[in-house]
């Protein structure tokens, strides 16, 4: 599958492994894209998966609505949905990273019947990320969120001095200086990619009550976090338990920043495996 259409607007992905097998479909976060999964999709596929990675909306420059309310949670959720459709599988397995995890527990809330598992990454469920701002540090570490809801202050301060101060932020926050460096310069380079992206954050007002109204998740679910993350504090990591009826495991990975599907693919997809398959009739 070259990609997928939604309202008049085309995705691209990367789709990799047999045709047939089972599905595990990687939603990538900001400033991520496709790519950002290599290093997992890899031993994914070696065991037997059939991947797909998309690119997702404001990301690819087909798919790249201006307005703000076109980034809702419901219109994230119906383009899964519709990847879903378009690669004829009735369920797959779902892993999300940051903001793509965001959208995977949405997924799993309001359209479960479409997953077999779900795996989140660096993403706690988001009535734990709520609770965990009254009640830690959460709130000082999620300041960025505030700052992106400013008007064209984030987009000056990425694109100033050549995406120095991208490139610093980044770093600062874990990822390697030549990904940093990549990833400002795709924001940077791409007319529209860095507005597209920040509207994810811009529809978050939009979006207030949903995910405050985002129910307990029944699908199997595995949650990732790691101890170096500073975007993610263990308060909001460990609260996500109690919005998890159904089997539930919690990874961590010590020493290991934000960018877990950059800097731990392997242990990552040796965790998406053990869930995919702590499921399955054969086991």
């Amino acid at each position: 599958m070259e990609g997928f259409s939604r309202d008049g607007m085309r995705f691209g992905v990367l789709d990799e492994g047999p045709v047939g097998a089972e599905i595990v479909v990687l939603l990538h976060g900001l400033p991520q894209s496709a790519r950002s999964w290599v290093g997992v999709t890899r031993p994914l596929v070696a065991a037997g998966y059939r991947v797909i990675a998309p690119d997702q909306r404001g990301y690819d420059p087909r798919a790249r609505p201006r307005a703000r309310w076109a980034y809702r949670l419901g219109e994230l959720v119906a383009d899964v949905v519709a990847l879903v459709d378009a690669a004829g599988a009735e369920r797959i397995h779902l892993v999300g990273h940051d903001w793509g995890g965001g959208v995977a527990w949405m997924v799993a809330a309001m359209r479960p019947e479409r997953l077999h598992t779900l795996t989140a990454v660096s993403a706690p469920h988001p009535r734990a990320v709520v609770a965990a701002l009254v009640s830690s540090r959460q709130f000082w570490q999620a300041w960025h969120v505030g700052f992106f809801q400013v008007p064209w202050l984030p987009e000056a301060a990425v694109r100033a001095r050549g995406g120095r101060l991208a490139v610093a932020m980044l770093e600062r926050s874990g990822l390697g200086a030549d990904l940093a460096r990549e990833y400002a310069d795709r924001l940077i380079g791409d007319p529209g990619g860095l507005a597209g992206a920040l509207r994810w954050y811009r529809a978050m007002p939009l979006d207030t009550f949903v995910g405050l109204r985002a129910g307990a998740v029944h699908v199997p679910t595995t949650y990732v976090w790691s101890t170096g993350d500073i975007a993610i504090g263990r308060r909001a990591a460990e609260l996500t338990s109690r919005w998890v009826t159904g089997p539930f495991d919690f990874k961590v990975l010590d020493g290991v920043s934000h960018w877990i599907p950059e800097q731990a693919p392997h242990e990552l997809a040796s965790y998406i495996v053990e869930r995919i398959r702590s499921t399955s009739p054969t086991t």
